[in-house]
């Protein structure tokens, strides 16, 4: 069976996870934060299964040790403003794209398509992101955690973006690393593509419920064919 081809003229992507490998940073930010708060620091493993639903929840995982853990609020309002202090210094210091992640946008691009970035991460530290590791350019909009009222996996952000694009959200593609993502493209009516060398709190990309799983961005981008020339082909 051929693989799924998808029509879209625009497309949202994940942030940590999916464009970049961020886990050294966030490890650096959060064993710097329990530091402060005369805690044992833990191994990258760990915080990786911790990431994907923004950072308030990392934050409470690390705390706790576990992906249900749920801490004093007092607690994590402390913790929390160290380790934005902390990840403001280390943020984008070790991150580096997925293999063919370039790539990848590269080729979106060249198809005319129109990119997104939305990720449950502060806005001021995934502007930063993508301006040190040199991504920026390949994005129209990027989208932050607190961008909005509400955040992935609500739909908002991916409306805000089809809206912005002048899109309908039929037409455009969601692709991600979390169950986080393929929700809010699902909640949306997007279609959605995930990587399997992401953060999905340790699950297999494959028990998420999606259109597809694709190795790289750039498998992603050769599966894309563009909405407006179906539509003049058809005409």
């Amino acid at each position: 069976m051929s693989p799924r081809r998808f029509r879209a003229d625009g497309v949202v992507l994940d942030l940590d996870g999916t464009l970049l490998d961020t886990a050294a940073d966030l490890t650096a930010a959060v064993n710097a934060m329990l530091a402060d708060l005369g805690r044992a620091p833990l191994a990258e493993s760990d915080v990786r299964r911790y990431v994907g639903k923004g950072a308030r929840v990392l934050v409470h995982r690390a705390l706790a040790g576990s992906l249900e853990g749920r801490v004093d609020e007092a607690l994590a309002d402390r913790a929390m403003a160290a380790f934005e202090r902390h990840y403001a210094r280390e943020n984008g210091q070790s991150a580096a794209p997925y293999p063919q992640a370039s790539e990848g946008l590269e080729a979106m691009r060249a198809k005319g398509l129109r990119l997104a970035c939305v990720t449950n991460k502060p806005q001021s530290f995934a502007d930063a992101l993508l301006a040190r590791t040199g991504l920026a350019r390949h994005f129209e909009l990027t989208l932050g955690g607190d961008a909005l009222p509400r955040r992935k996996p609500d739909p908002m952000p991916l409306h805000h973006v089809a809206r912005h694009f002048g899109l309908a959200p039929s037409c455009m593609v969601a692709i991600g690393d979390s169950l986080n993502d393929a929700q809010a493209a699902r909640a949306a009516g997007m279609p959605v593509m995930v990587v399997p060398y992401g953060y999905n709190e340790g699950r297999p990309a494959d028990s998420i419920d999606a259109d597809a799983v694709v190795a790289t961005l750039l498998e992603a981008a050769q599966r894309i064919d563009r909405c407006e020339a179906a539509r003049d082909a058809d005409g």
